[in-house]
């Protein structure tokens, strides 16, 4: 006998199928071709490559992204393991498509945060805008340069946020971005990590978890990367790295405010 005003469980089913396909639908909604392509290109345009070479033939390759123009030249910001250890080094920084490698110096380092803000006359490009952090599973874009190469997009979604002490035990969605799902490689350290619908930048790629593999005890072990583990270094993290070397100019005011409500440790 069925329940007064309840639906059979086939109908009660196909409801719930449509809901949620319809909301799955809303979710997915990627902004048109023709913004998008544009975003795109203004993500391409705060994207460039980094070069270090070292007395001995020692050469490093990684990625940076455009923090700010200005009459003199472009800031840069990169991950500070491309750098380290501080010897004594060349860097150079090419934009494509014209390839010309322009040199870079080091304005501030630290290694404890993995940032590095770099100068370079390079004077081309497009300045990224700072976002404050992502909801989980947004979906992101990576612009870098794998193996020292040429520069690949990539995408993926943020699958971990960095949460606060919350007393509600309220599950935390919203927050600076700590890991995504796209997989990387060598000479994407220091990539941008950008909002696929803002094109705000919203982290740094750090790099990727690996997993450790013996074939026997006599071996050394392999370091696997883990597909879709790829850590990154978040815009709060930029923030306080920003605060502290006093580039407070290079933020945007809602950062400031986040910094407000959740103070650097």
């Amino acid at each position: 006998m069925k329940a007064e005003g309840r639906l059979p469980w086939g109908a009660l089913g196909r409801t719930l199928s449509v809901i949620c396909l319809a909301a799955l639908s809303q979710a997915c909604a990627s902004p048109p071709a023709s913004e998008r392509h544009a975003l795109i290109g203004q993500m391409l345009e705060s994207s460039v490559q980094l070069f270090t070479e070292r007395d001995g033939g020692g050469r490093r390759a990684g990625s940076a992204v455009i923090l700010s123009l200005d009459d003199d030249g472009s800031t840069l910001l990169t991950t500070a393991h491309t750098l380290v250890p501080q010897v004594e080094q060349s860097l150079f920084i090419v934009a494509p498509p014209g390839k010309t490698r322009v040199g870079a110096e080091i304005l501030a380092i630290d290694e404890e945060r993995d940032l590095a803000l770099l100068k370079t006359s390079l004077s081309t490009g497009q300045a990224t805008d700072l976002s404050d952090g992502a909801y989980l599973v947004d979906p992101v874009w990576v612009a870098a340069f794998p193996w020292g190469r040429e520069r690949t997009v990539i995408n993926g979604a943020v699958s971990q946020i960095h949460e606060r002490d919350d007393t509600s035990g309220a599950a935390a969605i919203y927050g600076p971005v700590r890991m995504i799902d796209a997989s990387v490689s060598y000479g994407m350290s220091g990539g941008g990590v950008y909002d696929s619908e803002s094109g705000d930048l919203i982290g740094l790629v750090r790099g990727y978890r690996t997993a450790h593999l013996s074939l026997d005890s006599s071996s050394a072990p392999l370091k696997l990367p883990v597909a879709g583990e790829t850590t990154v270094v978040s815009t709060h993290d930029i923030a306080c790295f920003l605060e502290t070397e006093g580039r407070q100019d290079l933020m945007p005011e809602r950062l400031k405010t986040t910094l407000e409500a959740w103070p650097c440790t």
